[in-house]
Formats: C-alpha cells, sequence, structure tokens
C-alpha cells in the first residue's frame, strides 16, 4: 500500500470532488460495471470445478479439506459475494443461489462422510443430488443474466 501523503491537487480532488488533473474528473461513487456473458460463464465454470474436486474425493483420487464444504471458501461463494451481490443482492434470485450453494456444500459434506464410512456406491449415487442442486443454481444465474 502506498502511503505517501497526496499532492496538492489529489486532496482538493478527493475532499470537493472537482477536476483531478487536467482532462480527469473525479467520480466520488463509480457505477459497478455492468455483468458480461463472461462473468456469468466464469461462475458455472466455478461450479463445474466444484463438481470434478467433490467426484476426485468420492473416487478416492484426493483427501477431503475442510475448505470444500465451506461457502466462504468455495470459489461460487466467493463470486457470489464478492461480484453478484453488490450489484444485485434485492433480486431474489441471488438468495435462492446462496440457499442452493449451502444444500449443495451440506449435501456434499454428507456424501463424503458416507464414502468414509464405506458407503461408497450410495455416497456416489448422490452426486445425482449435487447434478440436481447445480441445476437448479444455473437456471436462477440464466435468470439474472438474462435481466441485466
Amino acid at each position: 500500500m502506498n502511503s505517501r501523503p497526496l499532492a496538492s491537487w489529489q486532496f482538493s480532488c478527493l475532499t470537493r470532488a472537482r477536476s483531478c488533473a487536467p482532462g480527469v474528473s473525479f467520480t466520488p461513487f463509480a457505477p459497478l460495471m455492468a455483468l458480461t456473458a463472461l462473468d456469468f460463464q466464469q461462475a458455472r465454470v466455478k461450479q463445474v470445478l466444484f463438481k470434478s474436486r467433490l467426484r476426485s474425493v468420492l473416487y478416492g483420487v484426493r483427501e477431503p479439506e475442510p475448505s470444500l464444504f465451506a461457502l466462504q471458501d468455495n470459489p461460487l461463494g466467493q463470486w457470489l459475494n464478492a461480484v453478484l451481490k453488490p450489484q444485485y443482492g434485492q433480486r431474489p434470485e441471488i438468495a435462492g443461489i446462496e440457499h442452493l450453494l449451502r444444500q449443495t456444500l451440506d449435501t456434499s459434506q454428507s456424501l463424503v462422510r458416507q464414502h468414509q464410512r464405506g458407503q461408497m456406491e450410495e455416497a456416489r449415487a448422490g452426486l445425482e443430488q449435487i447434478e440436481r442442486l447445480s441445476g437448479e443454481i444455473d437456471q436462477l444465474l440464466t435468470a439474472v443474466e438474462r435481466s441485466n
């Protein structure tokens, strides 16, 4: 972080929201950038990567990490909080996405517990629940994207 003192024109710009420099203006609250189709596609990729990590655990390729089931560590959860909520937080779809994501993480954790108890086939069969929840999340993402 830069801790140098502000130049007089910078201070003036910040305190009075006037012209900051020749040809440059200061907007105290810049509008948020509209989300693009690429932003929503990245969210879908984050969901696919989560499902891939879960499959790796259920098929014995990797060990489960506690962060796999934590909303704040989940890439889609992070995107939801950092990108989607600031712009669309008041929409019911956002609460729905968050609810479904929590349900996905809880269900995933249950499936991993089943796997650890030796109920491997049952746990793998439970991936259908994850796919269903993922499909519902995708529908809500599509609804928000289309309203954009």
